[in-house]
């Protein structure tokens, strides 16, 4: 008998064992596909999240983080404006908890001293702010004097402003009083088991894991800043792993269908703009099948980092990469990784 059940179970080992086979080929093929790429691209490193249905298929680091310095699972990256869909979800976490309003002028709690003898400093709102409609320049250093100032009245034009994050966390601190590593940590950092997800250098981070930032020839030229406070706009430092169990919260809270989490994902500043604007998201709308993407980037010196996520199906894609030439992989890992990436690919180009 039991050689008559070895005879009949024989073909499914076999032909399971085949399956495994054929898959690690695969990935080996695909491993070093993208290590070739990261080479011709002089890119020292990539972090990359996929998602399917919802939840994190697959989260793997390639790569160096510098010359002769293999880039581990939990490499530490910087990820430049990747940090402001963070504070998003949190400023919104609060609103639904009913501690924080979106249209509360915020100058009870903040008004920055440059601007103080302004009138739009006393209209000035959160929901402005989300949809980068507050006015301000990105920084306040790219105007001649150095100094803050509105570009115009709040909620009647569009300009990206990292100035208005920071505007935010001025107010979110003063209200709270707390700063905003305490807000994040306590909303979505430890809710989420996010245990490698930091604002700024502290003890706690490891710098030998820390992806080096490299320029477009792929050289380590540029010297590691360590800021010692947090910043609402800039410079997270995180793995790619704790980034996909935010990107797993973002599709939950859409898949929701709240008043709130549905505003996030509908249009909210002037149809005129060619960047279509959601709550601290950028909205990429009138996809095949109904669908639409929800996105961010970020980039600084040696960083070109980004989050797309499809609601309609829980597919998503992160890329973080510690190269100049970092951006000029995203086309390609969209296509290969998302359902839609040749129609969203092809509408940029």
């Amino acid at each position: 008998m039991r050689k008559v059940i070895a005879a009949l179970l024989l073909p499914f080992f076999i032909s399971f064992n085949s399956s495994i086979a054929a898959q690690n080929a695969e990935n080996s093929t695909e491993i070093l596909t993208i290590e070739s790429r990261l080479k011709e691209m002089n890119v020292p490193a990539l972090g990359l999240v996929v998602l399917k249905n919802g939840r994190v298929s697959r989260a793997e680091v390639y790569g160096e983080l510098y010359e002769g310095k293999p880039a581990p699972e939990d490499a530490i990256f910087n990820v430049a404006s990747l940090t402001k869909p963070i504070v998003t979800m949190l400023t919104l976490k609060l609103v639904e908890n009913g501690d924080w309003t979106l249209d509360e002028p915020l100058h009870p709690y903040w008004v920055d001293p440059d601007v103080k003898e302004y009138r739009y400093s006393k209209i000035l709102t959160t929901r402005h702010i989300l949809t980068h409609q507050s006015g301000f320049p990105n920084w306040r250093w790219e105007n001649e004097d150095n100094k803050l100032a509105f570009k115009f009245e709040p909620g009647k034009g569009y300009g990206y402003s990292g100035e208005g994050f920071e505007y935010l966390q001025n107010a979110l601190e003063s209200k709270f009083q707390k700063p905003l590593e305490k807000l994040a940590d306590s909303l979505i950092f430890q809710p989420l088991d996010m245990e490698h997800s930091w604002f700024y250098w502290n003890d706690s981070v490891e710098e030998e894991k820390f992806a080096k930032w490299h320029d477009s020839e792929g050289n380590n030229s540029y010297s590691v800043v360590k800021d010692k406070s947090a910043s609402a706009a800039d410079d997270l430092l995180i793995t790619i792993g704790d980034y996909g169990k935010f990107a797993e919260y973002v599709l939950e809270k859409i898949a929701e269908e709240k008043v709130l989490y549905k505003e996030m994902v509908t249009r909210g500043n002037g149809v005129e703009n060619q960047t279509v604007i959601g709550l601290g998201w950028e909205l990429l709308p009138d996809l095949k099948n109904e669908e639409y993407a929800v996105l961010h980037t970020g980039g600084d010196r040696g960083v070109n980092t980004l989050i797309m996520l499809l609601p309609e199906t829980g597919e998503g894609v992160i890329i973080f990469t510690n190269g100049d030439n970092g951006n000029q992989l995203f086309f390609e890992l969209i296509n290969d990784h998302l359902s839609l990436g040749e129609q969203i690919t092809g509408a940029a180009q």
